[in-house]
């Protein structure tokens, strides 16, 4: 049995972070180089939202390009992971309360992290979706039951972002952030930093600044599946924390490892 592996949330934000060189995509090279290498990757998507729990068990999964209106360079990469249909197949025996299906690949929330991560798609990757007829508890406890695959040498990411308001969004990716935006980012924060679980499945207590902030709550829902995984001995470490264009809570942290 492997070393129990981390499990990080990532914040994705704009598809263009796949093609830019900046402090975020630098943050997820030395990642990839620094926590021990998986023998497959576990992705639970905001950008895939189904009735019933889903996992992708192609073994050549598509590139998505869930996304318009963005340079040609985009559209042109392809982030070709092999090899995912074995430990697809570990997953559903696992869990009778998730399905299977070829209808889907790796949408944007998977392959622009990956693609910095691990650069050489050398490691089977398989996304998840959510859940739509799942409420925020709900979520919260399906990531919980996925502890067992930590052991197994499968690396779970969640990926979306804490705040994601693009009806709000700046066009400068470095513009200055919506104090509401800051507000709730630090609401979060402290709720991790206090292991205040029902703060985060509750996090429209926050109020006005929780609807500012997720204005729809798919990209939210990964969050909830990692801090579910967090053991009684671990300690949720920051690895990113900014905003992107005014809106998109950019704050990425990982558990264990």
């Amino acid at each position: 049995m492997s070393k129990k592996l981390p499990a990080i949330f990532l914040a994705h934000g704009s598809p263009m972070n796949a093609i830019l060189e900046n402090d975020y995509t630098r943050v997820l090279k030395k990642l990839g180089k620094e926590i021990e290498k998986p023998k497959a990757i576990l992705v639970i998507s905001a950008h895939w939202q189904t009735r019933q729990t889903y996992i992708t068990i192609d073994d050549a999964p598509n590139t998505i390009y869930d996304f318009y209106g963005f340079p040609d360079e985009l559209y042109k990469i392809k982030y070709n992971s092999i090899g995912s249909k074995k430990y697809a197949q570990l997953i559903l025996d696992k869990f009778k309360n998730i399905k299977g299906t070829t209808e889907w690949g790796l949408d944007h929330a998977s392959w622009t992290v990956l693609k910095h991560m691990y650069p050489e798609a050398n490691i089977p990757v398989i996304e998840m979706s959510l859940n739509v007829e799942l409420d925020e508890r709900g979520h919260y406890n399906l990531g919980k039951s996925l502890s067992s695959l930590r052991e197994e040498g499968i690396l779970i990411i969640g990926s979306g972002n804490i705040v994601h308001n693009l009806m709000k969004m700046d066009y400068d990716m470095y513009g200055k952030p919506f104090e509401w935006a800051v507000k709730f980012d630090s609401y979060i924060k402290q709720a991790l930093d206090e292991r205040n679980r029902e703060r985060l499945v509750n996090y429209n207590n926050a109020g006005v600044v929780a609807s500012l902030a997720v204005p729809t709550k798919e990209h939210y829902l990964p969050l909830l599946y990692v801090a579910a995984l967090q053991e009684e001995d671990e300690e949720v470490s920051y690895i990113y924390e900014d905003i992107q264009h005014g809106s998109m809570a950019m704050r990425s942290f990982i558990i264990g490892g």
